[in-house]
């Protein structure tokens, strides 16, 4: 029998009516409502009708429906030459778009429970050893769709339901634990957020590993906290103490006190994250610091993981769920930092670190990144660590890492990543005087950014060619000027293209270099004038490496010229800032002021100390200027090793 058959026999049942068909009713109604204006209909009325009307699950049908009438609608208004008409096709059409909106409010919400109701069933069904685990997965930002405060909440109450229902008495005490952590984490958030960002504008101080100080961030934010563990963990860090330490002696088996870490820890970084990237006036600067806070608390994660896994007093199975969990935050954070824009393939991470805590920081994550599979982030995090880990004078160090990134990069397409990894390898075969290794770098990394439209890498393989180029004709004893002229011309290219792109790294970078290449081949004055710009692009990128490089080789070109004044201030000042960030290359400074000394006798030279006191001051401090002649004592004792 046919359908047609089946409308004209009077004796046939009537056709059961569809979701759909029931959704379009819906619908209508709703409009016809609206439109007879015979009661006042909100938005909020219109939700609550939807939360009756749409079934659980098929929110996407309804939404189907919607768009239909809202295409027919407009398709009528369309072929409509009747004003009037149109004007009342257009007051419906308004109608419907309340009811998107309210469909919108309501799928959100169902989504955030749904997505509540599904971590509450890998926790519970969980074995206990991984409930953490699942949680703090389920708090990671990285997430499509993040949990929200309210959503954090949901939870709370669904772990405690959930811990009263058919559970043994240890499932029963995890739960609750897990449950009145993330509660405790909520309830301190109010009285900490007034201050997360406030000690920008009183103390000026930077985040991360800086400076010990009692009247840094931390210190301010351990005054908010009454959970010890927490609390003592913002202490430690202000103080500059050793995190691991602190939770091999002072952490329980009690994983409500991590859920609340967590949370805490979580909310400090989004905030710093979040002002940072704020800050209009100064963007460059916003984003380094940015990515600084991201690496600063992966490294406290990572660190904690690490003291985690020497508490002897807590039994293994919670000892090492809980630094498994750590472990896994500090992924999350540093996957964070990889997929953050203008990620800083060339430099610009020194800025929030001083002192050896970048090399400490940085230490954190071998183990971390020898665990992740070799993916784009991966490959980017190792270009940090390779460029850093140069800095810190530890080249096979480096040259391992950039090999690894390389070889990651160029799977995974990342073609920018390439290039910078060629670029750093460049770098370093220049530092070991091994020039044909180093052109033959460059060369690719040029040949690649061209092919690639990279000009960031093009400006920066541009100068690694000219640089290379210069020195490795030095070595030779090559006294042809064409033949400089020729190498400095790739550098003068790389130096206009990087104040066209107004990369302040790169250019930094082009006036190092050609700052060096002068003072390579003898012209100490054009030299000072490169050196003077590449340390002031240095200073407003933070890159304390370069800009102490800078202040080296000023020193020496002052030398050459027969300064001995400004050679000794600028020499001293290089060795103080080199050695504040744990670079080898003090030792060089610190030669050459050694050098002056014994040329101009003791006593002079202290005079021309105190007679540039005032300009080191602004630099170094007080301390800095102190620790000046105990620094000279300790490279002539041990020759600074």
């Amino acid at each position: 029998m046919t359908s047609a058959d089946a409308g004209s026999n009077p004796n046939s049942n009537p056709q059961p009516q569809t979701l759909r068909d029931r959704y379009f009713q819906t619908i209508e109604q709703i409009v016809t409502r609206i439109l007879t204006g015979k009661q006042v209909i909100s938005k909020e009325y219109i939700y609550q009708i939807l939360v009756e009307q749409i079934e659980l699950g098929t929110s996407e049908i309804f939404e189907g429906c919607l768009s239909e009438q809202v295409q027919g609608i407009e398709r009528e208004i369309a072929s409509q030459p009747d004003e009037v008409k149109q004007a009342k096709l257009k007051h419906k059409l308004n109608a419907l778009a309340w009811i998107q909106t309210s469909l919108g409010t309501l799928q959100d919400e169902r989504q955030a429970v749904a997505l509540v109701d599904a971590t509450i069933d890998r926790v519970v069904s969980a074995e206990p050893s991984e409930r953490l685990n699942i949680l703090l997965q389920a708090l990671d930002p990285n997430q499509e769709r993040k949990l929200d405060r309210a959503q954090i909440q949901l939870i709370i109450k669904s772990l405690q339901s959930v811990a009263n229902v058919r559970l043994e008495p240890a499932d029963f005490e995890q739960l609750r634990q897990l449950s009145l952590g993330l509660d405790r984490g909520l309830k301190t958030l109010p009285a900490l957020e007034p201050h997360l960002v406030s000690w920008v504008y009183e103390s000026g101080q930077q985040i991360g590993f800086g400076g010990a100080t009692e009247n840094g961030p931390w210190s301010l934010w351990a005054k908010q906290i009454s959970q010890p563990l927490i609390q003592a963990l913002f202490q430690t860090i202000g103080r500059q103490q050793s995190i691991s330490d602190l939770t091999a002696d002072r952490a329980s088996g009690d994983e409500g006190e991590w859920t609340e870490l967590a949370i805490v820890l979580q909310s400090i970084q989004t905030a710093l994250v979040t002002w940072f990237d704020g800050q209009m006036y100064d963007r460059a600067w916003g984003q380094r610091m940015a990515f600084s806070t991201l690496i600063s608390f992966a490294a406290i994660w990572s660190e904690l993981a690490n003291g985690m896994g020497r508490a002897i007093s807590i039994n293994s199975t919670h000892r090492d769920a809980i630094a498994k969990a750590c472990f896994q935050v500090t992924l999350q954070v540093l996957r964070t930092a990889a997929q953050r824009p203008n990620f800083p393939l060339y430099g610009g991470i020194f800025a929030a670190f001083s002192g050896e805590t970048l090399r400490d920081t940085l230490s954190y994550f071998d183990l971390p990144l020898k665990q992740v599979a070799g993916t784009q982030e991966k490959g980017r995090l190792l270009t940090i660590l390779g460029y850093s880990q140069q800095a810190l004078g530890q080249n096979e160090r480096a040259i391992a890492l950039h090999r690894e990134a390389l070889a990651i990069a160029n799977q995974a397409g990342d073609r920018p990543c390439e290039i910078a990894n060629l670029n750093h390898l460049s770098r370093i075969a220049i530092g070991q005087k091994d020039y044909p290794q180093a052109i033959s770098f460059s060369q690719r990394a040029l040949i690649l950014a061209r092919q690639t439209g990279d000009k960031l890498g093009e400006a920066n393989a541009l100068t690694n060619v000219g640089y290379s180029e210069v020195l490795s004709a030095h070595s030779l004893d090559i006294m042809d000027e064409d033949v400089y002229e020729q190498n400095i011309s790739y550098l003068d290219r790389g130096l206009k293209l990087a104040e066209t792109l107004d990369d302040k790294q790169s250019l930094a970078l082009g006036y190092h270099s050609l700052g060096l290449a002068y003072l390579t081949i003898g012209q100490a004055e054009r030299a000072i004038e490169y050196l003077q710009l590449g340390t002031k692009a240095a200073q407003a990128v933070g890159d304390l490496y370069l800009q102490g490089l800078n202040l080296t080789y000023l020193a020496e070109a002052h030398h050459t010229l027969n300064k001995p004044k400004t050679a000794v201030f600028y020499s001293c000042l290089a060795m103080y800032q080199l050695h504040q960030i744990g670079a080898k290359e003090w030792r060089q400074s610190a030669s050459l002021a050694t050098v002056l000394e014994g040329q101009l006798g003791t006593q002079e030279f202290q005079e021309i100390l105190t007679q540039y006191r005032p300009n080191l001051l602004p630099a170094i401090g007080v301390d800095g200027y102190d620790y000046l002649p105990q620094l000279l004592a300790k490279y002539r004792t041990d020759g600074g090793l």
